[in-house]
């Protein structure tokens, strides 16, 4: 409780604003400095006539929007940085888990993997007035920034709590989303799609710039999640059960939903009463909700009884089709041959699985409860408060993407790596994942930092690979006793569900043990540059002071974290094979073969080059002052072009 006097007088402004609010609502807007009155909006509402004011358009304002713009478009000079001791099979693995601001690692990654995501999700934070959300302010730096944020840590985290009193309450969100959506676009694939988590809040904001951002023609649907069983009896107005999954594509003109497998109830459906030779069948109803004449007439049963379709409709097929259909055996009257005029539709003439629906309901994409769950059978202590069910983005990722890339830039807990593994690991997929988080630290009180989790990355990695192993347990032991990867899911649906006594079903996918699923992944983390100051504005340096830099990189800086930084410049995935070589009693990475060398050992020579030369790398990397001397610098470069033309030399 805060008791504190504030010792001002009364904001007369504010109240007037406030009043004007209650009969006006649609009047008051944020600007800047708050909120204010929109003027020429209340001028109208005050006339009868057509006021002249600002010309009117259709689109999006905010206060801070041309500056969310900019904030996309400026470059950054920071880079990422491999966390081996994190890391799950470092050398192997095809995975990625990086943490930082994923505004700055969206544009590192733009080189790299530009129009090579398959699929992106995103949950990011809701704006609900208590949520932390992203404050992007690059006009301070440093210390000033870090002590306005009041994150104030090594990690110098951008995070700030957006109350609904604020007069930028909807701006703040929408400037901080805006950016990291824009960069987003440029890095899925021209078949790829975006799925976005959002509550009633901004889930109409968040349409309006996707619309922008995407192009309105590129909105494929708003999914409705069923995220929890049951209305909550301490709701204020209506029960809040629900939320929205924002799903667009890159361009829908190239991108088609993958069909859902049908389960053992839609199976169900299925049967063959009359034992016809072209199997299993359901009945299809003939009748249609509107009125065509030339498809009105009555249908005589076998047993003569007449049948017409019910009132103010017709039948979907004229006569003379149903005639052929008759003639086909694929119309049915029941067994007994009572019953109102069916289509038989045989399971082998059907699409090879259900088009996805835009109600998702929880037996489908499993709800909240099901989520703690699934994330205490990982974690038994309560780490985190808000995690969304893995079958949520599994499904997400079934009718996206048999394969590729996944991208979650908000990943929190890491739900959506968990997902990509458990995926693969039942349908065989070849999907492989980026996961990027703010390493947002854990609340002293919290139970996560109780027990050791000083901040949201530890929960994620940590969650990883739990999942990762419990999904290798669960191989073996399908192996061993038939049991399938998601009867562990089933399970949890079955302990979630007690208290409702509901049973969701199962999709019943079998696991295949024979499947070599990626269950590593490489950790990097998002630093400055390795490059000293210097190397990026040598302008603002005498010789003086230059010559304090013997060496243009950090001192604190590993041959690894070069090579890293050189293959995001280079536009080269961080998911490559590296090899370590020694040639010529150097050090060399060897990256995905002869695409990439690079040796940042000092006093190379020509009788280096000469030996590196005959593994015609196609291009190759040296520390500036890695050499003799300048002489041996330039014969480096001669022997290069002579020996091996093909490769291109640069140094840093």
């Amino acid at each position: 409780m805060n008791d504190k006097l504030d010792l001002k007088s009364t904001d007369i402004t504010s109240l007037n604003i406030e009043k004007i609010a209650a009969l006006f609502p649609n009047c008051v807007t944020e600007t800047a400095e708050g909120k204010r009155i929109d003027f020429d909006l209340l001028k109208q509402e005050l006339s009868t006539e057509i006021v002249e004011g600002n010309k009117e358009r259709y689109r999006l304002e905010w206060p801070g929007k041309r500056e969310a713009i900019v904030t996309a478009n400026l470059p950054t000079t920071k880079t990422l940085r491999p966390v081996r001791e994190d890391s799950v099979d470092f050398d192997t693995t095809e995975n990625l888990y990086i943490e930082g601001d994923n505004l700055e690692v969206l544009k590192i990654l733009q080189e790299s993997y530009l129009g090579k995501i398959k699929m992106i999700y995103i949950d990011p934070p809701y704006n609900t007035g208590k949520d932390f959300v992203y404050k992007d302010n690059f006009a301070k730096a440093g210390n000033e920034e870090l002590l306005e944020s009041g994150q104030k840590d090594e990690y110098n985290q951008k995070l700030v709590v957006n109350p609904e009193t604020s007069g930028r309450y909807h701006s703040d969100w929408l400037s901080m989303m805006y950016p990291r959506l824009k960069l987003a676009r440029n890095l899925l694939t021209e078949d790829g799609v975006i799925f976005i988590s959002i509550d009633d809040n901004e889930v109409h904001n968040l349409r309006k710039i996707c619309d922008e951002i995407f192009g309105e023609g590129n909105f494929v649907a708003n999914i409705v999640w069923q995220k929890k069983y049951g209305p909550a009896n301490d709701a204020q107005g209506m029960s809040d059960t629900h939320e929205h999954i924002i799903l667009y594509a890159k361009n829908i003109s190239f991108w088609n939903p993958i069909l859902l497998k049908r389960d053992e109830k839609q199976l169900a459906a299925y049967k063959n009463p009359d034992n016809d030779p072209r199997g299993v069948w359901r009945a299809s109803d003939l009748s249609v909700r509107t009125f065509s004449e030339n498809c009105y007439f009555p249908i005589t049963g076998p047993n003569g009884q007449i049948h017409w379709p019910p009132e103010s409709t017709s039948w979907r097929i004229s006569e003379t089709k149903f005639n052929e259909l008759l003639n086909d055996n694929r119309i049915t009257f029941g067994v007994a041959g009572t019953a109102r005029p069916m289509q038989k539709k045989f399971l082998t003439e059907v699409k090879d699985g259900i088009t996805p629906q835009t109600w998702w309901h929880r037996e489908f994409a499993a709800d909240t409860k099901i989520a703690r769950y699934e994330m205490k059978d990982l974690i038994p202590e309560n780490v985190f408060d808000t995690p969304k069910p893995s079958l949520l983005i599994k499904r997400c990722i079934e009718i996206s993407s048999r394969e590729g890339l996944i991208l979650d830039f908000f990943s929190g807990s890491a739900t959506t790596a968990h997902a990509v593994m458990q995926l693969n690991a039942e349908d065989g997929g070849n999907r492989k994942y980026i996961m990027v988080q703010v390493p947002e630290l854990t609340t002293e009180k919290s139970q996560a930092n109780k027990v050791g989790y000083k901040n949201i990355c530890e929960i994620g990695k940590e969650r990883i690979r739990r999942a990762a192993q419990k999904i290798k347990e669960s191989l073996n032991q399908d192996s061993q006793d038939g049991k399938g990867l998601n009867q562990d899911s089933q399970d949890l649906f079955n302990l979630g569900n007690q208290e409702n006594q509901a049973n969701p079903g199962s999709d019943n996918v079998q696991a295949n043990p024979g499947s070599n699923i990626d269950l590593g992944f490489r950790v990097y983390r998002l630093d400055s540059s390795n490059m000293q100051e210097v190397y990026y504005k040598p302008q603002e340096y005498n010789q003086a002071t230059l010559d304090l830099f013997a060496d243009n990189v950090k001192p604190d800086r590993t041959a690894e974290d070069l090579l890293t930084q050189i293959m995001l410049d280079w536009g080269l995935p961080l998911s490559l094979k590296i090899e370590r070589k020694t040639i010529a009693g150097k050090e060399v990475f060897s990256v995905a073969g002869d695409s990439l060398y690079a040796c940042f050992d000092h006093e190379l020579d020509e009788a280096f080059a000469k030996e590196i030369a005959k593994e015609k790398p196609l291009r190759i990397v040296f520390r500036d002052n890695g050499f003799k001397d300048d002489t041996a610098k330039e014969n480096v470069r001669q022997l290069l072009k002579q020996l091996s033309p093909q490769t291109e030399m640069r140094v840093v």
